[in-house]
């Protein structure tokens, strides 16, 4: 069995292969900040407390939960279903180049249903939904943060937003 799995290319998941030594996180304030520094930590990334003793750094300059209705029923606009959204937004930049990166954002959706007469079963699925896209956004950023190349010149003229 473990030959076929091999085979096909399946491998665990283990330390990430991050192309620097250590990294600057600026943002602390942000829900997600204390799990991207554990994270980069658990990858042997040294985060400084200055970012002058970094090689790279990250700026979290969003992370947002939304709520949004998504449809009515019973005729008296009762909500039927919610989407929920996660945005994090954030910007890298090489410590020795006074440009930032352009921002970039990762977005995560979910939809559910919604029942007045089950409320306190769809808070609870409303906040685990809401920790499952956070889990779905940090392992993206780590996957960013693993392809980010600090050596790369960064100019006004190759600043475009990307998503």
């Amino acid at each position: 069995m473990s030959v076929l799995l091999t085979a096909c290319g399946f491998h665990l998941r283990g330390l990430a292969d991050i192309p620097f030594k250590t990294i600057y996180v600026e943002g602390n304030k942000n829900p997600i900040s204390q799990d991207v520094i554990r994270a980069l930590k658990n990858n042997g990334v040294e985060v400084t407390k200055e970012a002058e003793k970094a090689e790279v750094a990250l700026e979290i300059m969003n992370d947002t939960n939304v709520k949004r209705i998504l449809s009515l029923g019973g005729g008296v606009g009762v909500v039927r279903e919610f989407e929920l959204l996660h945005v994090l937004t954030f910007r890298m930049r090489n410590t020795k180049n006074e440009l930032w990166d352009a921002q970039q954002t990762i977005e995560n959706r979910r939809d559910f249903s919604y029942n007045d007469s089950e409320i306190l079963a769809k808070t609870y699925e409303e906040s685990m939904l809401y920790e499952n896209m956070r889990q779905d956004a940090l392992r993206e950023l780590i996957r960013r943060i693993q392809v980010y190349k600090p050596n790369q010149t960064v100019t006004e003229d190759n600043l475009a937003p990307t998503q």
